[in-house]
C-alpha cells in the first residue's frame, strides 16, 4: 500500500496554514515555525497550557524520510512531492489527536508528550532516543 497522501497536489503553505488553524482552535500560543537553510519550512513549534504552565511543542515533517519511502515503494517522487506529503501526513496526524482531544480522552499535553520541549529546542523523546531521558524498563511492578 502506498505512502498516505502520495498524490496531494495541495501546497506546503495551505497545509501549514490548516494546521496553524487546527492547534489556534485548540488553544495553542506563540505558533512559530523553523527552516532550513533554504528557507523551506521544516517543524512548526507552538505553546500550550498545561497544569506546570506553558510549554513548548515541536513537531517536525521529515521531508526526507517521506521521499526514501516514496522511493521505496517505486512512487518515482520529488523533492518538492515529498515536502508536500509529508505536512499532510502531520495535517492528518494533527487532525487525529485534536479528534482525541476533543472527546476528551486525552489532554494537549499528554497527545503531544513526545514533542514537548525540555532544553534548547530538544524534544523528549529526542533526549530519552540520546540517553539523556532515563525510563525504567518493564511494563510496571515486577517481582
Amino acid at each position: 500500500m502506498p505512502i498516505l497522501n502520495y498524490t496531494t497536489k495541495i501546497n506546503v503553505n495551505k497545509t501549514v496554514s490548516e494546521i496553524h488553524e487546527k492547534l489556534a482552535e485548540h488553544g495553542a500560543r506563540k505558533i512559530m515555525f523553523d527552516y532550513d537553510a533554504g528557507g523551506k519550512i521544516t517543524a512548526i513549534c507552538f505553546q500550550i497550557d498545561t497544569p506546570d504552565g506553558l510549554r513548548g511543542i515541536k513537531l517536525a515533517a521529515k521531508a526526507g524520510a517521506v521521499y526514501k519511502v516514496m522511493e521505496k515503494q517505486n512512487l518515482r517522487p520529488t523533492k518538492e512531492q515529498a515536502e508536500r506529503v509529508a505536512w499532510r501526513i502531520l495535517k492528518d496526524l494533527i487532525e487525529a489527536q485534536m479528534a482525541y482531544l476533543d472527546s476528551e480522552q486525552a489532554e494537549m499535553d499528554e497527545i503531544f508528550f513526545a514533542g514537548l520541549l525540555k532544553d534548547n529546542d530538544q524534544t523528549l523523546y529526542e533526549a530519552y532516543r540520546k540517553n539523556q531521558l532515563m525510563l525504567e524498563s518493564g511494563m510496571g511492578n515486577e517481582d
